[in-house]
């Protein structure tokens, strides 16, 4: 796939939210607000970062909307499913992360947003009892029925083009089944048979997304777009694919402190992390077989950074095996907290001659408003990158995503160093602008 420069957007953007409650309706109202210059939208790369085009006499230091043609706020329009009928702004008042006076200047634009009924099946999901959802035969029906949305909602909002963006809840734990997610055909065939076990809905929603000519990006970590069967849909419909799940808190911070770690050559014994949190999404992931597919993505973070093989005297530690230090994850949900998640990392190190040491880090952080800006980042980015040509999995977006997708097919290790992460990003917007990629991973 042959980087190009990115053609200048025509028309609007339809952005078509899969889940319409906290993190997407402050995700909306936090572009809606900022559209008529009453709030900033800190956090956004896209919005405030500054990269380096050129070296020497030619160096630059440019926001990305002066290197590439990045769609402007003004340009998009919002849509959404959800099983709950709210609207954006009663939904948005219900998720109590935003005050009124962040919501009120804008209830009318908000209000118009109202959910499409969702594909949804509550074998993976046992926590939601919404009841604005289809009614589908099976599920090649669901296809059909999200590619019909789809279509409805360009013809009716006249946009030019539309990214899918997956911010609902946290799906069971769908282990990879070469038999059926080996292939397009595969997954096509047992979708025509209704396989419910094998196919999530989420894989509907992206099925339907690629097919219709939308770029899709997976939020949650979800089996969904990470199986060879999407990436040959991807390939052949030659639509850019992302996921997965949103790096907001916990996970953010380990990516990027446990380079401190590795880059100063200290040992690792352990790293235990707890987080408590009390929006739908903790509801939810209260569920062991919810909490499982989150467990697989947060735990994944840690051992690509710090690896056990590279410094055995460092990582090869911890647990009964010997051969790397323990880690572990946990998540409790705790209803008082809502929105505002907390999170507990407990690090054992050591150093000089194999003393002891520990490290503690809480981070009290507010989903939501972590989760909003990277929405932003990823629906504006998978845009671009579709304007430049480039399809399948996108790994330059792995900067915001928990678990970057990547080909296990052919052993490829994900890269989840947030500043190795941060070289793929700005290589990635240099070419896009007609740039080299003048950066390497080290």
């Amino acid at each position: 796939m042959a980087t190009q420069k990115a053609e200048a957007p025509k028309g609007k953007l339809g952005v078509l939210v899969v889940g319409l409650g906290a993190v997407t309706t402050t995700f909306m109202a936090g572009v809606l607000m900022t559209r008529k210059g009453l709030a900033k939208p800190v956090g956004s790369m896209t919005q405030y970062d500054k990269i380096r085009v050129g070296k020497g006499e030619d160096k630059k230091y440019l926001h990305y909307k002066d290197i590439v043609p990045l769609a402007e706020l003004d340009d998009i329009v919002f849509g959404a499913w959800d099983v709950y009928p709210a609207n954006a702004f009663e939904s948005a008042v219900n998720a109590e992360v935003l005050k009124a006076k962040d919501l009120l200047p804008v209830k009318e634009e908000l209000e118009a947003i109202k959910p499409m009924k969702a594909a949804f099946d509550k074998n993976y999901a046992k926590r939601l009892d919404g009841d604005n959802v289809k009614d589908v035969k099976d599920r090649w029906d669901m296809v059909e029925q999200l590619r019909e949305d789809i279509r409805n909602f360009k013809k009716e909002t006249g946009v030019d083009r539309v990214v899918v963006l997956w911010a609902a809840s946290t799906e069971v734990y769908v282990p990879v089944d070469e038999n059926i997610h080996g292939t397009l055909e595969a997954l096509e065939a047992a979708m025509k048979a209704d396989d419910k076990e094998h196919v999530s809905p989420s894989m509907c929603y992206a099925y339907a997304a690629l097919s219709e000519g939308c770029p899709f990006i997976m939020g949650a970590p979800n089996t969904t777009v990470d199986i060879p069967a999407m990436w040959e849909l991807a390939e052949k419909t030659k639509m850019p694919i992302a996921g997965k799940d949103f790096k907001t808190g916990q996970t953010l911070v380990k990516s990027g402190f446990a380079p401190i770690i590795g880059t100063r050559c200290l040992g690792l014994n352990g790293w235990f992390s707890t987080n408590i949190l009390g929006n739908r999404d903790g509801l939810v992931l209260d569920e062991p077989a919810n909490f499982r597919t989150k467990e697989v993505s947060k735990l994944s973070t840690l051992e690509s950074i710090l690896v056990p093989e590279d410094q055995p005297d460092l990582y090869g530690h911890g647990n009964d095996e010997d051969t790397q230090y323990y880690h572990k994850v946990r998540i409790n949900y705790y209803p008082p907290r809502n929105d505002n998640k907390e999170g507990w990392d407990n690090i054992d190190i050591f150093g000089w001659m194999g003393y002891p040491m520990q490290i503690k880090i809480n981070f009290l952080c507010r989903d939501s408003i972590l989760a909003a800006p990277l929405c932003l980042d990823l629906v504006l980015l998978s845009d671009l990158a579709q304007r430049a040509g480039r399809y399948g999995t996108q790994r330059f977006l792995s900067f915001f995503l928990k678990s970057p997708m990547h080909d296990y097919t052919q052993g490829e290790v994900p890269v989840n160093h947030l500043f190795q992460q941060y070289v793929m990003l700005k290589n990635a917007i240099r070419e896009m602008g007609g740039y080299e990629a003048d950066e390497e991973i080290d």
